[in-house]
């Protein structure tokens, strides 16, 4: 009879076949193993330090023998051992708690996962407070002018850990262009904006005076992977115009994957020295503005708001103001900036729930809990469209609003700790293995599952169009989404929303723009009229743009191209067939008045996959064949032509 070869158990490790080939009585659990696996590390103690011995002990306590069981004697591999002792203490310092509480409550979560626990058990859903608002009424002006009250006391805080790879861009989110127009990244745009909405509130006012002495401050939550990549985009730029000290980087960490229901830390593959790590999600950014000192700094200053946007979606300042002040008015402490969703529509919904014992929340339900939870409770049809064909269930999109002071005190209470959830891939229906390791996660917008249920929290509702046009699929991806009739959230499409955003809006404050035409690329087709870019130095809310550009705007053709940028740009009357550029430093005031601009203008014509990787994102390239550019470089009074 064939007798089975064994490996030694430090071997079959390291070839990552230790499961495979270590015999039954060998295992991590069994007392030899653990007996040998403590009087090797126990060998090694000399050679650390006394943090580095604390840390030992720290995994020790927490159940975490496994790591040090292929562990030679001294002398061997000593380097390699303070390497991985370095990252554990890492985590360690990353966690609320530490590593050992971040077993805790993996060990509390992986048991709930295994039992089948129902979160929402005991839970009734209702629609919560808040407001849908239509851009541009009545109602939108005063709430932009109440906003635009409260913007100098604000601070703002940009989630910015991803690299672009979903999108198939090798390089940070962030310094993706959001159009080829002018070429201006995210970050780009986002810092501008920032810096004309601090233009506007520094004024006289006394709720102003933050603003004009230490400008409105932006916070950027970054990674691993993205910190350096961000911080040379900011320095190569000179912070896009704003002062380095305004704009503060925070870097999240990342937390120790689990290989079983015992959370126990996984190593990485091929390395017995290295922990295996995953992001723990945006969640983070809160206990890491509380640690850095930015919430008290924000406070000193005279800040009374937080204001959270993502990486990607170059819309959200035209609904900022608004937003503010529907804060303002309402007293919410936690604001959602939302979109209206159709029923079963793959998005987080605001909910608020109330408990049979009495607690009530209002949190984000994701959208497959959210169908069975009505179900279950207050609704046999689940969800269901109202009489305006949308959910009464908002679409949660992870801009958030929320009142500083209180935001303060809660996390100084909980450390800036978010509720975590764990989503294990098991193997078989035993829910004793896993395919591969998993570890916890948690979300920015669960931050009110902390709060009280006396907390103000609401929401704001604006139109997609509007406040809603993320960059976040592949070029095949958005094929797979557009095909099944979905928005499909690619460089092509959020290039193209921007500029139909911009028309709108023009169009809205009564200029006449021409209809847009369907444009094909990457193998899908969206909407392409005239296109318009408004830099945020023009304008910053609707009342403000309708005083500088109006019914005296006519742009006939689909193809035309619109650059407007300068706070002193006033357009009367402008008939354009082509492409206009007209810019304006500040301190310049430029009147145009009877100008008709006919030209070839600009085609944007299809690539192949030989283009340059930001072009391929899109689809296509901009040939600027003509353009007629008006550039006021120095400061005066200007009347065009």
């Amino acid at each position: 009879t064939h007798k089975p070869r064994t490996y030694p158990a430090r071997l079959a490790r390291v070839m990552g076949l230790a499961s495979c080939f270590r015999p039954r009585d060998m295992s991590d659990d069994t007392p030899t193993k653990k007996r040998k696996t403590a009087s090797t590390l126990e060998a090694n103690r000399g050679i650390f330090t006394a943090d580095e011995n604390a840390m030992i002990d720290k995994l020790l306590g927490c159940g975490q023998d496994h790591l040090f069981s292929s562990w030679p004697a001294p002398g061997t591999d000593d380097d390699d051992k303070r390497r991985f002792l370095a990252q554990a203490a890492v985590c360690d310092a990353g966690y609320p708690g530490g590593i050992a509480q971040y077993v805790a409550n993996a060990k509390k979560l992986l048991q709930e996962s295994k039992d089948g626990v129902n979160p929402f058990d005991g839970w009734t859903p209702a629609v919560p407070d808040g407001i849908v608002v239509e851009y541009a009424s009545k109602e939108h002006v005063e709430l932009e002018s109440e906003g635009m009250r409260e913007v100098g006391s604000a601070a703002f805080v940009l989630v910015a850990g991803g690299l672009g790879e979903r999108l198939g861009y090798s390089g940070i989110k962030v310094e993706l262009p959001c159009e080829r127009s002018t070429d201006s990244c995210y970050l780009q745009l986002y810092i501008q904006s920032i810096l004309a909405l601090q233009q506007r509130s520094a004024g006289e006012m006394p709720a102003h005076r933050s603003a004009k002495d230490v400008g409105i401050p932006l916070a950027i939550m970054t990674s691993d992977d993205t910190h350096a990549k961000t911080l040379d985009l900011l320095e190569r730029n000179d912070y896009f115009g704003a002062k380095k000290e305004q704009v503060t980087l925070i870097k999240q960490e990342k937390v120790p994957c689990l290989t079983n229901n015992d959370a126990h830390l996984a190593l990485k593959d091929g390395d017995p020295y290295a922990l295996q790590t995953k992001p723990h999600g945006h969640g983070d950014v809160h206990a890491l503005l509380h640690t850095s000192g930015c919430l008290d700094r924000w406070s000193a200053a005279g800040k009374k708001w937080v204001v959270f946007f993502q990486d990607t979606n170059s819309l959200v300042f035209r609904v900022v103001p608004g937003a503010l002040g529907v804060s303002k008015q309402k007293g919410f402490v936690f604001n959602s900036l939302c979109v209206p969703r159709k029923a079963k529509e793959a998005i987080g919904a605001i909910t608020e729930l109330t408990h049979t014992d009495g607690r009530k929340m209002t949190v984000n339900v994701e959208y497959n809990q959210l169908d069975p939870l009505l179900r279950a409770t207050i609704n046999k049809d689940g969800d269901v469209n109202n009489d305006k064909g949308v959910s009464p269930f908002p679409g949660n999109i992870n801009q958030l609003i929320v009142s500083l002071e209180e935001y303060k005190a809660q996390l100084a209470k909980t450390g800036g700790q978010i509720e975590e959830f764990v989503n294990p891939k098991y193997k078989d229906a035993s829910k004793t293995a896993f395919k591969s390791p998993t570890r916890l996660e948690c979300m920015m917008q669960d931050y009110p599952k902390s709060l009280d249920a006396s907390a103000c929290v609401g929401f704001t509702v604006f139109d997609n169009w509007v406040g809603y046009s993320p960059v976040k699929n592949s070029p095949a991806d958005g094929v797979g989404k557009f095909e099944g009739g979905n928005p499909t959230h690619t460089a092509t499409s959020g290039e193209m929303e921007f500029y139909g955003c911009a028309a709108k809006v023009l169009e809205l404050a009564g200029a006449t723009m021409a209809a847009p035409v369907d444009f094909a690329a990457n193998g899908i087709v969206v909407p392409s009229g005239p296109k318009v870019v408004l830099h945020p130095s023009f304008a910053c809310t609707f009342e403000e743009l309708k005083g500088k550009a109006g019914k005296g705007v006519k742009v006939t053709s689909a193809s035309s191209a619109l650059i407007v940028e300068g706070a002193g740009v006033k357009i009367e009357s402008l008939e354009l067939d082509g492409a206009l550029v007209i810019k304006a430093c500040p301190g310049a005031f430029v009147t145009v008045k009877d100008l008709k601009v006919s030209n070839k203008g600009w085609r944007f014509e299809k690539c192949g996959a030989d283009a340059p990787e930001i072009d391929r994102l899109r689809g296509f390239v901009i040939e600027k064949d003509e353009t007629e550019e008006l550039v006021f470089d120095q400061p005066g009074a200007y009347t065009v032509p």
